[in-house]
């Protein structure tokens, strides 16, 4: 067993119920009653005095075997207590099962984290070069999620401006979170969608008309001294080209500079700017992504469903399904057949698609793509799209798959930016909107990411400009890579003393501190299959806060390179003088351990920080 994580010991009550089971020893349960073992919870207890770890088996299985908790946890405890690596079981209250460790199986765990020594999944540098991660663990790392893929759709901001602040919040958390699928075993493939069909880029394309002529902005229209950047741009590439832009026709020709045929309303010099500037945006925003360390597999193109004609063949699709029918002229989705609570327009009476149209094709697509189809479809959408997800799960349940099971849709909520304690909510190049630009210029990529990763989406949330850029305790990303870089300094000062780490005893991490770190490390690897099974990257945040506190305290109390006592101190009490020995001036073996100990700490701290998208320095 190792007796070394919860896990482990999970594994092992289940197999004892199994066998008192089996055995007739657990009164009317039978092997088959007993739950997998990852049902059968081990948590750390809040009182120390109560050991190590403590499981509730006894009463989560007491009604089927209908028997009083404590006397089956009495059961359960006999047969712990013959399991090697445990020093003791007690059986507490109305049947917890309080389990102690003894010292060499706790810190087993350490042994497990350096075994799985890796170099991490990405490379961060600073500003000159010096590369900031080095060395993880793939100690946490499972496979439970395997033979599976999950396309993540994250972000997916229309082309027509930089990414505001709520794209932000879904970049740092759904990179983070397609890391920690990744970490838990899963093909993701992360995807971003480009809605380049539609109203909104005409707006855009008469946007950009109107400042070209110093014209006031339309009522609809988009503002920003970004708006003036891509005019400008724009003309410039069009002259390149020898295209005189301003001058070409305002009013609708019916074709453009080259005779093909426009939209309705539109004109050659509409076009032109849209032609140019989309892509503009195109390139910016991929950028923008490259440059928050987010890496997207694909980059679909909504126009691409109507040009190949995959909206219409998805919705003959569901019309051969019984699921779309023809009424006043209009094509509709019969949406109310699965849940929704009315029917959906698809093409209008005037012939042009609704925009669910291309959320049809487009499901249809993720599934059904020649190259890594979907088995699960996760849509990561903002607040103002909660009302989607009726005709979403609708559409689902009409191909013949699952909703929430093939289709989930995650819904994330605002982000504040606060700066002297008021809200920010202007930039200087969008105009009404804080964007990515705005975020990383104040406070960096890492505290990007990391604050707004640490927050489940959920929830809205508050970013303290003045918090993020200090180098305080209160600053969270600081204090997590603080312990990376302190476990560095004190790797680099037990190898100017020539502690060989090869010589530890484990088995001498005996100390409540000591007791404390391996603790939470062992913990390691349910959090990160938690966060991996409810989509939540913000448990890796705040177990790696948890992480480096218990860290911080134990390098305030005890030393890996060794330290003379005091003659005040030499003057102590035995018992008194001999903890600060044990503190400060640990024998050689013990000297070692606690170097594998803090080896053990930096490598989980470093592997988590790379789920987030987050460096770990090794100086600061």
């Amino acid at each position: 067993m190792g007796g070394m994580t919860p896990e482990s010991l999970s594994e092992e009550i289940s197999k004892i119920a199994r066998a008192l089971a089996e055995d007739g020893d657990a009164g009317e349960l039978t092997a088959q009653m007993v739950p997998s073992a990852d049902e059968l919870t081990v948590m750390r207890p809040k009182d120390r005095t109560h050991g190590d770890w403590s499981s509730n088996a006894a009463m989560q299985l007491a009604k089927k075997a209908r028997m009083k908790p404590r006397d089956l946890a009495e059961r359960f405890a006999a047969e712990l207590s013959r399991t090697p690596g445990i020093r003791s079981v007690e059986v507490a209250g109305p049947g917890f099962i309080n389990v102690t460790l003894d010292a060499a199986s706790a810190a087993q765990v350490v042994e497990a984290v350096l075994s799985g020594r890796c170099p991490i999944q990405s490379e961060y540098r600073n500003e000159g070069g010096e590369r900031l991660s080095e060395e993880g663990t793939t100690f946490g790392r499972n496979g439970h999620l395997g033979g599976k893929t999950l396309n993540l759709e994250f972000v997916s901001a229309n082309p027509t401006g930089p990414i505001h602040i709520g794209g932000v919040r879904w970049a740092a958390t759904g990179d983070s979170m397609a890391r920690v699928l990744e970490a838990n075993g899963a093909k993701v493939v992360r995807e971003y969608y480009f809605n380049d069909h539609g109203e909104q880029i005409n707006r855009f394309a008469k946007s950009l008309v109107a400042a070209a002529h110093g014209e006031e902005t339309p009522a609809d229209g988009y503002k920003g001294a970004y708006i003036n950047e891509i005019v400008d741009r724009v003309v410039a590439q069009a002259a390149a080209d020898g295209v005189d832009i301003l001058n070409l026709p305002r009013v609708d020709t019916g074709v453009d500079k080259d005779g093909n045929a426009l939209g309705e309303g539109d004109s050659p010099q509409r076009e032109e700017f849209r032609a140019r500037a989309v892509p503009m945006m195109f390139a910016e925003i991929q950028q923008s992504m490259k440059d928050f360390r987010v890496d997207y597999d694909v980059w679909f193109h909504e126009n691409s469903l109507y040009q190949s004609g995959a909206a219409q063949k998805a919705i003959e699709y569901l019309r051969g399904r019984g699921d779309v029918f023809d009424k006043d002229g209009a094509t509709w989705f019969a949406a109310t057949k699965h849940g929704d609570d009315k029917d959906r327009v698809i093409i209008k009476s005037n012939g042009e698609y609704a925009y669910f149209a291309a959320d049809i094709a487009y499901y249809w697509d993720k599934r059904h793509r020649a190259v890594d189809p979907a088995d699960v479809a996760i849509y990561m959408l903002g607040a103002d799209h909660h009302g989607y997800i009726g005709r979403m799960m609708a559409m689902c349940a009409a191909f013949g798959d699952v909703p929430g099971e093939n289709m989930q849709i995650l819904i994330g909520q605002m982000v504040n930016v606060m700066k002297d304690g008021k809200a920010v909510r202007m930039s200087k190049r969008a105009g009404n909107v804080v964007t990515i630009d705005d975020l990383v210029d104040a406070i960096g990529v890492d505290a990007s990411r990391y604050s707004l990763a640490r927050t489940d989406y959920n929830t809205s949330v508050d970013i303290d400009l003045d918090v993020l850029a200090s180098h305080t305790n209160e600053n969270p990303v600081y204090y997590v890579q603080y312990a990376h870089a302190r476990a560095c300094n004190v790797d680099r000062n037990a190898a100017d003393a020539g502690i060989d780490a090869g010589k530890a005893s484990l088995g001498l991490l005996d100390t409540p501190a000591d007791g404390e770190v391996l603790a939470s490390l062992a913990q390691w690897p349910s959090v990160v299959a938690e966060a991996g099974d409810l989509r939540a990257p913000h448990k890796i945040a705040h177990y790696l806060e948890a992480l480096a506190g218990a860290y911080h305290k134990w390098y305030n109390l005890e030393r890996v390179v060794p330290m003379a006592l005091t003659e005040l101190e030499e003057r102590k009490n035995k018992a008194e003088r001999e903890a600060l020995r044990i503190a400060k001036d640990p024998e050689p073996a013990r000297a070692a351990a606690r170097l594998k100990l803090n080896d053990a700490v930096r490598m989980v701290i470093a592997s988590g920080l790379d789920m987030l998208g987050v460096s770990a320095p090794e100086r600061m």
